[in-house]
C-alpha cells in the first residue's frame, strides 16, 4: 500500500492565516504541521512513557527506543494491555502536553472561537508484528461523538517513518457530511469501513517528533501496519472542540476506563500540581449520553462472523471472555465460540 500514498500537504506557510486554514480544512479534511509542536518537550515525554512501558521491553535496552519484547504483544481491549497502558495514562506531562499553547493557539484560529481540550486524552502504543491489529479506515465520530466540529490532534511521540506505522487520512472525505457505515474489525475501537464504500487517495508522510495532524470528526483515517522489526510506535492521540458545544459524556472519562474502572483520582495521585485537575468542571458544555449502538452493532457483526469460523471474530471473542467472563458479551461470545 506505501506505493500508493501521497504526501500530506503542508500548512506551515499558512500558520499565522486563520482564513486560509480554515478554508484548507474545510476543502482538503486535514492540516498538517511540522514541528507544531517542542521537540524537546515531546522527547521528554517519551522517555517517560516508555519508562513505564517496560514490562513490554527487550531487557536492558534503552527505553527510550521503544524496543519491543515481541512476546508481549497486545492490544488495546486486552487486560495486559490496560494494565500497562493506564500507568503512562498517569503521568502528568502526558495530560498536559494536550494544553500546550502551539496546539490550543492553532485550534482557536481553525475554530475561530475558544477550544475546549476534552478531559479523555488518548495515547496509541502499538507493537510491532502485529499488523491484524493495526487501527483500521474509520471516522472518529463513532468513537467519540457529541458533534461533527470535534478535531482530533494526531501527533507521534517520537520519529514516526511509513514502516513505524503513522497515520493516514483521505482527503474531501469528511465532505460527505455523514457517518459512513461502520462494520466490526479488529483494531483500536473495533470498527471500520470497508474500502468498496471509499473513493479517494491516502496521504501520509515520515513523521517526525513535533509533527502535527489535525482533522475533523468525519475525516476518513487509518494507522498504517508497524512493519518494523522490533520498535513500538507512540503517538498521541487528542480531541478538542468550541467551548460549549455537545460533548459525549464519555469523553468526560479517562480512555479505557471501562475495562478496569480506572478513576481521575488514581490517573491524579502522584501529581505535582492541581491546575488541570477536573479543569472541565468550570466549563458550560452540554453533556450527553453516549450513543452505544456503533459499538453494539459491531460486536453483533461478530457473534455472526464468529459463529461462521471467521478468525479475526474469534479473536475478538476470546479478548472478550479474557477481559470479564461474566459479562453479558462474554457469554453470548461464548455461546457463539461454541457454535462456530
Amino acid at each position: 500500500m506505501t506505493d500508493q500514498i501521497a504526501e500530506l500537504r503542508v500548512s506551515n506557510d499558512a500558520i499565522n492565516d486563520s482564513e486560509e486554514l480554515r478554508r484548507r480544512i474545510r476543502e482538503e479534511g486535514y492540516l498538517f504541521f511540522h514541528k507544531l509542536q517542542n521537540p524537546d518537550k515531546l522527547w521528554d515525554l517519551r522517555r517517560q512513557m516508555l519508562n513505564r512501558m517496560t514490562p513490554w521491553l527487550v531487557e536492558g535496552t534503552d527505553p527510550i527506543d521503544g524496543i519491543a519484547d515481541i512476546s508481549r504483544q497486545c492490544t488495546e481491549g486486552d487486560p495486559e494491555y490496560t494494565d500497562v497502558y493506564h500507568e503512562v495514562y498517569k503521568l502528568e506531562a502526558f495530560h498536559r502536553i494536550a494544553h500546550e499553547p502551539e496546539v490550543l493557539d492553532l485550534l482557536e484560529k481553525v475554530m475561530d472561537t475558544p477550544v475546549f481540550p476534552h478531559p479523555h486524552k488518548v495515547a496509541r502504543l502499538w507493537f510491532p508484528k502485529y499488523t491484524a491489529h493495526t487501527t483500521p479506515i474509520h471516522q472518529d465520530f463513532v468513537h467519540f461523538q457529541g458533534n461533527f466540529d470535534t478535531y482530533t490532534c494526531w501527533a507521534p511521540v517520537g520519529d514516526c517513518p511509513i514502516e513505524l506505522g503513522g497515520l493516514a487520512v483521505m482527503p474531501g472525505s469528511h465532505k460527505i457530511n455523514a457517518v459512513m457505515n461502520h462494520h466490526f474489525s479488529l483494531g483500536a475501537g473495533s470498527l471500520c469501513i470497508h474500502t468498496d464504500e471509499l473513493e479517494g487517495q491516502w496521504h501520509s508522510t515520515n513523521y517526525e517528533i513535533g509533527d502535527t495532524l489535525i482533522f475533523p470528526a468525519l475525516t476518513v483515517h487509518q494507522a498504517l501496519p508497524n512493519l518494523t522489526e522490533d520498535r513500538l510506535r507512540v503517538s498521541l492521540d487528542n480531541r478538542y472542540q468550541k467551548l460549549g458545544d455537545t460533548l459525549s459524556e464519555h469523553m468526560l472519562e479517562p480512555h479505557l476506563n471501562i475495562f478496569n474502572n480506572l478513576t481521575w483520582e488514581d490517573v491524579y495521585k502522584d501529581w505535582k500540581t492541581d491546575d488541570l485537575k477536573y479543569y472541565w468542571e468550570n466549563q458550560d458544555n452540554r453533556i450527553i449520553p453516549r450513543d452505544l449502538s456503533y459499538s453494539e452493532k459491531g460486536f453483533s457483526e461478530a457473534l455472526e462472523l464468529a459463529k461462521a469460523g471467521d478468525k479475526r471474530a474469534h479473536i475478538a471473542m476470546n479478548r472478550a471472555i479474557r477481559r470479564d467472563p461474566n459479562s453479558p458479551q462474554a457469554k453470548a461470545a461464548r455461546e457463539a465460540l461454541a457454535l462456530a
